[in-house]
């Protein structure tokens, strides 16, 4: 499957979930910003991207959970070096180079575009390829 083909079925899932328009979906729209996700859309999201692609997906391998809520990760509103290094590690598929220029928690949303959901996309189906 191309990067094109895993795009397509992710911008139909998006479209489903979130009731957006397909010229909405590009790869560097975020979903909060620009498609306007909510914290509850993140479930469907990551139910549809399942369907579409027959994996199933753990709990916080595609976004992050409870960041803010570790006070070793968290200082005064910061990620801090701690929480970018564990978001890292368990989200390879986002590139946190921008956050970490000003790693404010309510700016973390932003880091999750469409291509975010397509190098995950890919990365997972190699993974479960090679196993």
């Amino acid at each position: 499957m191309t990067r094109d083909e895993i795009f397509g079925k992710i911008q139909e899932a998006l479209v489903d979930a979130l009731g957006v328009d397909d010229d909405e979906v590009t790869m560097g729209a975020t979903l909060v910003g620009d498609l306007e996700a909510e914290s509850i859309d993140f479930l469907d999201i990551a139910f549809k991207i399942e369907q579409a692609f027959d994996f199933k997906i753990e709990q916080g391998e595609l976004f992050p959970e409870n960041v803010g809520q570790n006070p070793d990760f968290v200082v005064d509103g910061m990620v801090t070096p701690d929480g970018i290094a564990a978001l890292k590690d368990k989200l390879p598929h986002v590139d946190f180079a921008e956050f970490e220029k000003d790693p404010e928690i309510s700016k973390v949303a932003d880091v999750f575009t469409v291509e975010t959901i397509v190098n995950f996309v890919e990365r997972k189906r190699a993974a479960i390829a090679s196993a």
